[in-house]
């Protein structure tokens, strides 16, 4: 079926109804239903309970305390490439921006300027630069971590729809990333500023970060946006730090710029639809060769103009070669 047909279904759910039904059971601590749901849920989905801090699904309260679980402290080890992946889950669409421009799916693409909300002053230090769109799937950690090291500059709420975001809507909804409900952070780094732009989706009943708790809900209709720079200490996330959680599975797009003088090269083994995980190697950047200047064609000398001795006569011996300088080698023949 035509991606654009199995989507049509949910232009017509009451989307932001279900969402808010979906996260106030995820908050409610049911007992016994609570924990029999979870246990549904690692069975449907395949969760991987050896890898959580706490394996025993009746440590969890509330469904949200077991879909935002914490792992196992060494279950993952940080790369020392540039940027490493901040989640676990499947790669979307990764690559170059075209001036403004992020690649979606066959056929949609969208703006950084829409996807932050407007935002074109923000949106100009990302032109040409690189991102990485990564799915979160129900199975997966919901955690997200920091891909380098970085210093907090602001975060925005962007009101939006709540589409579901999984691979098969990508290739049905135009723009969806961009359309979405979805939290920007920005931080300033070593390489320049990047984005991480949580985006929402249906069912999943909000976002959080560390430094503010819980973005979103309320659910408000205009952009709201914190600054960090200049009001207290400053927020400093190492890399592979947590910074931020989805209260079910969702969608997180990396911007990164592009330094003068350099390239990226991403993983060789990423791909669209390609699992990842946390701490995996994503990116580094790589100088840029210069391209050595076009040669300049030297004018082809003329015949040497003949010197004169005392008596008139042609002088036709080699010129002594000058103080504190060596003789010219002969004239290599021509090829």
């Amino acid at each position: 079926m035509p991606a654009r047909l199995a989507v049509l279904p949910q232009y017509l759910l009451p989307k932001k109804t279900l969402t808010a039904l979906a996260g106030a059971f995820a908050r409610a601590e049911a007992g016994a239903l609570t924990t029999g749901v979870i246990r549904w849920f690692v069975k449907r989905y395949g969760v991987d309970m050896q890898e959580a801090a706490f394996a025993d699904i009746r440590d969890y309260r509330t469904f949200n305390d077991f879909f935002t679980r914490e792992l196992k402290a060494g279950s993952r080890e940080m790369a020392h490439s540039d940027f490493i992946c901040p989640v676990d889950g499947a790669i979307s669409q990764f690559g170059a921006i075209d001036r403004d421009t992020i690649y979606q799916a066959k056929g949609h693409s969208y703006t950084t300027t829409a996807l932050l909300g407007g935002d074109k002053s923000s949106a100009m230090r990302y032109e040409n630069g690189w991102f990485a769109t990564l799915y979160l799937s129900p199975r997966d950690y919901h955690r997200i971590h920091m891909p380098c090291d970085g210093k907090l500059e602001s975060m925005t709420y962007v009101p939006g729809a709540l589409f579901s975001v999984n691979p098969t809507t990508a290739r049905g909804v135009p723009g969806l990333f961009a359309r979405n409900e979805r939290v920007v952070c920005e931080f300033s780094t070593a390489y320049g500023p990047i984005a991480l732009v949580l985006v929402g989706a249906t069912i999943v009943g909000s976002m959080a970060t560390v430094w503010h708790g819980v973005v979103n809900p309320p659910r408000g209709r205009k952009v709201r946006r914190w600054t960090y720079e200049t009001h207290g200490a400053p927020i400093v996330l190492r890399k592979g730090e947590e910074m931020g959680r989805f209260m079910l599975g969702s969608t997180v797009v990396l911007l990164m710029p592009r330094p003068e003088g350099f390239g990226m090269n991403f993983n060789p083994s990423w791909a669209p639809e390609g699992a990842v995980r946390l701490g995996h190697p994503m990116a580094s950047y790589q100088p840029v060769p210069e391209e050595p200047p076009e040669p300049s064609a030297a004018p082809a000398p003329g015949p040497a103009e003949p010197s004169l001795d005392a008596a008139g006569a042609v002088d036709t011996a080699p010129a002594a070669p000058s103080e504190g300088h060596p003789p010219l080698p002969p004239a290599s023949p021509a090829p």
